[in-house]
């Protein structure tokens, strides 16, 4: 059987959460570690997670490769990945990529909505692409096995990095902005160039990235996966909920004002809706991941395809992403 992969959760992380992984037969998640925590905050936030593996080894263990997926599988737990949503855990020394990739971290964001070292984000009024560090950190992520992701930048820099990466990018949770035109979704030219360059796109169940917010349905959910299908192929596009489950609103005015503003900074909401939004009634933890494949079934999607778009496609990449890049492969980049 082919795994279930979610590609982007920050949850309030508990023995109840892992245990609904479980029920819900999720064998891997990428779990945001870290926002705008500097590296030894980082670090801290990873003994955390420590602690989490010491005493719930029989529902969760620390991901490191692709093989780990089939481990979890066979295990019956699910394998945890460490991602970083912004690059503020390297503070502006490129080594501690390579230190924070063998700590175990295996994604990471260039910006969070505004323009850090390495690029601009999708909240920033003109975007000037990757920066010069922004092209050294790709090249250095490329080289370690650390993969690149766009979920949060502008156009502009998305398309730098595609086009300047060795290896393809992800983008673990957006929709596309065709469908509903938050800053944080994508175009389809972006769409297009994720695809041929071999990328990834997870597409997010957050209420702000879904057309009609909480009260879109789960057959409007399933026909875009469906069109964006059409547009970019089933074996690029996968499932990055951006789980948030249990957490307070003091934690998305953190997402969202880390310590670059003392106002009070409302992203994707408003005064008026200044907290997380309600989810839609068809998802709310991880045991509803059965509701999106009936959904998609509903659509029209083959089993073939279905497997892939729930866990396959992010398998692959996985097993494409981590780990060292061959000197033939950086040979051929340069």
């Amino acid at each position: 059987m082919t795994p279930r992969i979610d590609a982007l959760q920050y949850a309030n992380w508990s023995e109840k959460i892992f245990r609904q992984m479980r029920a819900g037969g999720v064998d891997a998640v990428h779990v945001t570690i870290t926002y705008h925590e500097n590296f030894r905050e980082t670090v801290l936030n990873i003994e955390r997670w420590n602690r989490w593996f010491e005493r719930h080894p029989d529902l969760i263990f620390q991901g490191f490769t692709a093989d780990d997926i089939d481990l979890a599988r066979a295990s019956d737990r699910t394998a945890i990945f460490f991602g970083s949503q912004n690059p503020s855990c390297i503070e502006d020394d490129i080594g501690l990529v390579e230190v924070l990739y063998r700590l175990g971290l295996r994604f990471m964001q260039l910006t969070y909505n505004n323009q850090s070292l390495l690029a601009s984000g999708c909240y920033e009024a003109e975007d000037t692409g990757l920066t010069r560090m922004g092209r050294e950190v790709v090249a250095e992520m490329n080289r370690v096995g650390l993969v690149i992701d766009m979920s949060h930048s502008g156009e502009r820099s998305t398309l730098d990095a595609i086009a300047h990466s060795a290896r393809s990018i992800a983008i673990t949770h957006a929709n596309p902005a065709s469908w509903h035109s938050a800053l944080r979704n994508k175009s389809e030219a972006v769409l297009r160039a994720l695809a041929e360059s071999g990328g990834m796109l997870g597409f997010s169940v957050y209420p702000h990235h879904l057309r009609g917010g909480g009260d879109c349905t789960l057959d409007e959910f399933c026909t875009m996966v469906a069109r964006t299908a059409d547009l970019m192929g089933v074996n690029h596009i996968g499932i990055g909920t951006d789980l948030c489950q249990d957490q307070p609103d003091s934690v998305v005015d953190w997402m969202r004002a880390g310590r670059w503003t003392k106002a009070r900074d409302y992203g994707e909401g408003s005064a008026d809706n200044p907290g997380f939004p309600p989810m839609p009634d068809w998802f709310h933890d991880n045991r509803d991941f059965g509701k999106i494949e009936e959904g998609l079934r509903a659509v029209g999607f083959s089993a073939a395809d279905i497997a892939a778009v729930m866990g396959g496609n992010w398998a692959r990449f996985f097993a494409q992403s981590f780990g060292a890049l061959e000197s033939a492969q950086q040979e051929a980049a340069q």
